[in-house]
């Protein structure tokens, strides 16, 4: 597919999506004393935005993003009156299958609805695997289902996409699989999320191979992007005087008795139960990503970190705060890619109940959303 192509379909959509917006702005801001008046004009400007979807030709919404996209814009369109259309749920529902971080989609579907959608699909993808468990597609599903299914309580539940990451593995042994660029895709957002860096950059690259017109180049360069971000904080940002103040009474902050305190250094691969690590935020590290939220952080022996968060909002943790981690979990990032080496501390947290910030809890509010804290965290 041409640059030029790509650029003409990313218009066409842009256009859509204007239609969209307008459309939903009059929903939201015209109120005239004849209700009616309301509902003859929305249908008016619906059949408008689908005029302008329609126009964007078939050949021009082939790739996996573009018909997540199409379905999407249709769904909402169709969505915007009061009564329940099942046509707009159909095409919102069939919008996250094929492009499961699309939360747009989700936020139409509503909550409820969202919950039940996913539950259905794990369960239905796993009566398939019974019937026939060499089934690479059935497989793929499974991974499909959990993979939506972490997106949709919050992006905190990495059991999720575990789970998910085994589907994939499995699907990957049928050979029939082995050539659609989706798979790669979607394993490839797997290992992001679950900070598998090498991993994911080398499953993006695969899929972009198979089919250059997905996004997965594009997800590359963000990653790169990112770590090179961390890489430069953490070697050229940092002034030693300044890390000196920041860790100095680190040391003395009070922890509950029940928790070990310890330096990153001295953290276990892996969950750290019943450890907490207490840290000075240096930097808020903006990236182009939904989730989850990167800090640069110090601890009281001036060892420098990367934190990040999941299921909590970005506003829960400002530079200059103290924060206490409580059963972080920890690894070590070490690998190189097209000649650049990535080296540095990583903390992952998932539950809002794992950080106290300025030795407070955190309020329910700065949830993603209401979560279990689960007492086998991965």
């Amino acid at each position: 597919m041409s640059s030029e192509i790509i650029e003409n379909a990313e218009d066409l959509f842009a256009e859509a999506s204007k239609a969209v917006d307008a459309l939903y702005t009059i929903r939201d801001t015209y109120f005239p004393t004849n209700p009616d008046d309301k509902t003859s004009k929305l249908l008016a400007e619906s059949n408008l935005a689908l005029q302008v979807l329609d126009e964007i030709p078939p050949e021009k919404r082939k790739t996996p993003v573009q018909r997540a996209t199409y379905v999407y814009l249709r769904g909402k369109i169709l969505d915007v009156f009061p009564e329940y259309k099942k046509e707009a749920e159909d095409h919102l529902s069939k919008a996250v299958k094929l492009n499961p971080s699309l939360a747009d989609a989700w936020l139409s579907l509503g909550a409820e609805n969202q919950v039940k959608i996913v539950d259905d699909s794990i369960n239905h993808a796993k009566e398939a695997i019974t019937l026939d468990v060499k089934d690479g597609n059935s497989w793929y599903n499974l991974g499909n289902a959990c993979l939506t299914s972490f997106f949709v309580t919050g992006a905190w539940d990495h059991g999720k996409l575990l789970q998910s990451l085994k589907a994939y593995q499995h699907a990957e042994k049928d050979e029939r699989m082995k050539s659609n660029p989706d798979l790669y895709y979607n394993c490839a957002i797997v290992n992001k999320y679950l900070e598998n860096y090498e991993r994911a950059l080398s499953g993006f690259e695969a899929a972009a191979l198979k089919d250059p017109g997905l996004s997965a180049m594009e997800e590359v360069q963000k990653i790169v992007r990112l770590l090179d971000k961390i890489e430069s904080l953490l070697r050229g940002q940092i002034k030693f005087k300044r890390l000196a103040s920041l860790a100095s009474s680190l040391s003395s902050v009070n922890l509950n008795a029940s928790y070990r305190r310890e330096t990153v250094d001295h953290l276990s691969e892996g969950l750290n139960k019943a450890v907490a690590i207490v840290g000075r935020v240096i930097f808020f590290v903006k990236h182009e990503n939904v989730a989850p939220f990167y800090y640069l952080l110090c601890d009281s022996s001036q060892s420098c970190y990367v934190l990040s968060v999941y299921g909590i909002h970005n506003e829960a943790i400002k530079e200059g705060d103290q924060v206490t981690l409580l059963e972080p979990s920890y690894r070590y990032v070490d690998f190189s890619w097209k000649g650049k080496s990535y080296q540095f501390r990583s903390v992952r947290v998932d539950f809002l109940e794992q950080v106290l910030v300025n030795g407070k809890t955190l309020p329910p509010q700065h949830s993603v959303q209401t979560s279990i804290y689960a007492q086998n965290k991965t």
